[in-house]
């Protein structure tokens, strides 16, 4: 992602909240105040979003739920229309169809970000497949 310099005015109390913030982070202030636009507008045009997880893991949530990618991954295993595979998911869970509709909207904004957590967890599940079968052989 390409930067540019950019100014803002804040007042004392922003600045000092924010230095205060990025020195307890371990990050400039500038990579705080950047994730903090980004996660805020993401949060404002999704409501019952929010992020988790530490600074270099940060996770797109259900508010009081589970992740956007394990919502979308669960989707994925499941058969039937949208609608269909909501409704499954909302039996099975206890989401409302409209938590699930949320993460569904914030994932397809967000797809590259949904699609590689995903695939991470993917590659990790095989990893530790592999690493079982492993100790099972070794012990055969």
């Amino acid at each position: 992602m390409s930067s540019r310099s950019t100014s803002f005015r804040l007042s004392d109390e922003a600045k000092q909240r924010l230095a205060k913030r990025s020195d307890h982070e371990g990050v400039s202030a500038t990579a705080l105040l950047e994730r903090l636009i980004v996660e805020g507008v993401d949060t404002l045009d999704h409501p019952g979003i929010v992020y988790r997880g530490a600074l270099h893991d940060r996770r797109a949530a259900l508010t009081a739920g589970p992740d956007v990618w394990e919502v979308v991954a669960r989707l994925r295993e499941l058969t039937g229309s949208e609608e269909e595979r909501i409704a499954t998911l909302a039996k099975e869970s206890e989401l409302h169809p409209r938590q699930i509709r949320t993460a569904i909207d914030f994932a397809a904004e967000h797809r590259e970000q949904i699609d590689s957590r995903i695939r991470r967890n993917e590659e990790a599940a095989e990893a530790s497949r592999r690493a079982a079968e492993e100790r099972e052989a070794l012990l055969a």
